[in-house]
């Protein structure tokens, strides 16, 4: 371990056990539990216990105890969630219940995102910031109905802050972080946040807010040698150039302005992002240059990406009755791409060449209608949303670097209008029920429609039994449609006939709370799910002669059960959670010539998390664990040359993170220090499980960057 890794953690161990203060502090983490509200697929906002469907919250105390900067620090910890890391893109996607991100929309303010693809879907999480966050809810299955397309796995909505409880709050932060055991700030590696953030409540009707954020990750070298590796031989180590994590670093901007009076409120919501990605070849090139002799160059690349986010939204009451809830949304997504020849030994870069590849243009629109009658056990709500998407993806078209010829339908606008309805109906104090329907009216494909129902009852004794169902669907991405990469190796197509793929789910669950005391309580749960989905996309086989072609068609279908349970123990200054899932997944995949097994393949999720609050220190200690079971899949392989597909099984792996969070000088200082992935997961293996003699056998799965450690400092400055 370097000497920059040791004084860190030395700076670490000392902060965390040293008390400048002594006053009481509430439990925020108890205390934060017990009055939640959710705003997620409500007809108005209200307590979770009151809500039809079944919402999970991530508090911002629990952000804050992981140190969390953006999303992916904090989903790696929760039941049927995978972060699934991209090492080699610099990206970071999410799936649920084994489906990926194109099957679960993320949304800020329930605004769903611009992403490469899309809206909403398959989004970086590691360009979401979380530095003005409230909380975060979470809702599994499908939310069709509220949520439009691509919402079929669930969604994520991310909460932002619009008041504090002060005149003003100025916070400035600073987070220092290894990279794995690779820390050294002077020369340019470790994790290094900085970020302020400003907010004014200037009188009764207006409130402000404004923030920066900047996010140097210098790369995971690993076993590389890093940008200037010269050590180059053809014969062993022509590969050892670069990272096994890029380099990045992103910028984070965003600004609020909130105007209420009475039963009206409008607030105006800008963020801005600016990322940067290099990537350095691992493949070294000779050039002999006379009077000089051999030079060794890569053809290296950067990544930019910007993007630019608005939101306007109204809420307030028409002809002094109907409660009416507004937003317009327009957001711009750009990836631009700069090669050039970067040489070793000079450290000159010479023959740029910049492009953009990737652009996306969102104008968006929802809103609801509701409180149509006076009888409080009726509730009814209309709604609309409008979606124009305008994309240009050069690297789906076969444009991108190597990529191949051929003209390719890279310009295109997707459109759709919907129009949405549901009501709620209390039957008793205990009972209600919510229908819910939705029409979509799609430019591209045939019309849509999404349907669901959701019932809740309340027993005796603190007892909460909910079940839904749910019908969605999920539109095409772009390189589902408009991918052509076509040469003399490859000849990959994107089908422009694709049918949106349907999808149905099925949730029940039992929830019963018990409480001791006013600091003694219990919460038990279980849930069932189911999701079938029909006509899903796959890149296929379609052709042998005159050569090999890959096509997206509708083939495939996909089945999930998902059996969970969660306990929750608050015993006053401790706080448990513990929760285990078992998921099966039947998939039935077609090659073109041959046919997957869809029998069910089973997994476990196992996470726990352990909070203690010492008030006299100021101080609460966590630790959180996880452990994800092994994975089997089917995959497609040549056995004897012909297609096969072949049992595969990913090894089971555990991840824990560790902190604590301290109070400085009457809550003027906040420090937390910690360690992610302190079991030191860096590569998973995977490894068929069965078949015959076949060309295939263990590989690496490059997973986390190893055991880190941080130290985060915020300043608060209220008033």
């Amino acid at each position: 371990m370097q000497n920059g890794t040791k004084a860190l953690l030395f700076i670490l161990l000392t902060t965390g056990f040293l008390s400048t203060a002594q006053e009481t502090v509430t439990d925020t983490i108890k205390t934060e539990q017990l009055q939640e509200v959710v705003v997620t697929g409500q007809i108005e906002p209200q307590s979770i216990k009151k809500s039809v469907f079944n919402v999970k919250v991530i508090s911002r105390e629990d952000i804050q105890r992981q140190a969390a900067n953006n999303l992916a620090d904090v989903l790696n910890q929760y039941l049927n969630i995978m972060v699934q890391p991209q090492s080699g893109e610099g990206r970071s996607t999410v799936s649920m219940f084994g489906l990926d991100g194109q099957y679960l929309k993320i949304l800020v303010d329930n605004i769903p995102l611009v992403s490469d693809t899309g809206l909403g879907n398959n989004i970086d999480l590691t360009q979401i910031n979380l530095d003005d966050i409230d909380h975060i809810e979470i809702i599994e299955g499908s939310m069709g109905v509220t949520h439009g397309a691509n919402a079929v796995s669930g969604v994520i909505n991310i909460i932002t802050k619009k008041a504090i409880g002060n005149k003003w709050e100025i916070n400035a932060t600073a987070q220092e972080e290894t990279i794995g055991d690779e820390y050294a700030p002077l020369y340019d590696q470790g994790r290094h946040i900085q970020a302020l953030r400003a907010a004014h409540t200037i009188n009764d009707n207006w409130f402000v807010s404004i923030g920066g954020n900047r996010n140097d990750f210098t790369g995971f070298r690993d076993t590389r040698g890093g940008r200037d590796y010269t050590d180059y031989d053809p014969a062993t180590s022509w590969l050892n150039r670069g990272f096994s994590w890029l380099p990045k670093e992103q910028y984070f901007g965003n600004a609020l302005i909130r105007y209420q009076k009475d039963n009206f409120r409008l607030f105006y919501k800008f963020d801005y992002f600016n990322e940067k990605i290099d990537f350095y070849n691992p493949i070294v090139e000779r050039q002999v240059v006379p009077d000089t002799g051999i030079l060794l160059f890569s053809r290296d690349r950067r990544f930019y990406t910007e993007k630019f986010y608005h939101h306007l939204n109204a809420v307030g009451k028409l002809m002094g009755t109907l409660d009416y809830n507004v937003s317009l949304s327009h957001q711009r997504q750009t990836r631009d791409l700069e090669q050039f020849n970067y040489y070793i030994q000079t450290e000159q870069e010479t023959n740029h060449t910049e492009a953009t590849y990737q652009d996306t243009e969102i104008l968006y629109s929802t809103g609801t209608l509701g409180n149509f009658f006076k009888d409080k056990s009726f509730d009814l709500q209309v709604g609309y949303e409008f979606v124009n998407t305008n994309g240009y993806n050069a690297a789906a078209s076969g444009l991108f670097v190597g990529g191949g010829a051929g003209e390719g339908n890279i310009k295109q606008r997707l459109e759709n209008y919907d129009v949405f309805t549901a009501a709620e109906f209390g039957v008793t104090e205990r009972f209600s029920f919510r229908p819910g329907f939705r029409y979509s009216f799609q430019s591209k494909f045939d019309d849509q429609w999404s349907a669901s129902m959701g019932l809740r009852y309340l027993f005796d004794h603190d007892i909460e039994a909910r079940a839904s169902f749910g019908r969605s669907y999920r539109t095409p991405n772009y390189d589902e449609l408009y991918t052509y990469f076509v040469d003399s190796n490859h000849n990959v197509q994107g089908n422009e006939n694709l049918m949106p793929e349907t999808g149905n789910s099925y949730e029940a669950s039992i929830k019963k709370t018990t409480s001791f005391s006013d600091d003694v309580r219990l919460m038990n749960s279980i849930s069932a799910t189911y999701i079938g989905i029909d006509d899903r996309i796959e890149l296929v086989l379609t052709e042998t002669v005159p050569s090999w072609k890959y096509e997206y068609i509708n083939i495939d279908k996909y089945k999930m059960y998902n059996i969970a349970t969660t306990h929750q123990l608050e015993y006053y200054n401790w706080q448990v959670k513990a929760g285990v899932a078992f998921l099966g997944i039947s998939k039935k995949i077609s090659s073109g010539t041959a046919v997957s097994d869809d029998k069910f393949l089973t997994t476990m999720q196992f996470n726990t998390n352990v909070a203690y609050t010492v008030p006299k220190w100021n101080t609460t200690f966590s630790v959180y664990y996880k452990i994800n079971g092994k994975q089997p899949q089917f995959i497609e392989t040549s056995v004897n040359g012909q297609s096969q597909f072949v049992l595969q099984e990913i090894e089971s792996f555990g991840l824990m993170d560790a902190s604590v969070k301290k109070s400085f000088f009457g809550g003027k200082l906040d420090a937390v220090l910690g360690g992610r992935n302190l079991l030191d997961v860096v590569n998973i293996q995977s490894n068929v499980a069965s078949g015959g003699t076949h060309d295939v056998g263990s590989t690496s799965i490059l997973m986390a960057y190893g055991r880190s450690y941080f130290l985060k400092l915020t300043y608060n400055l209220n008033f």
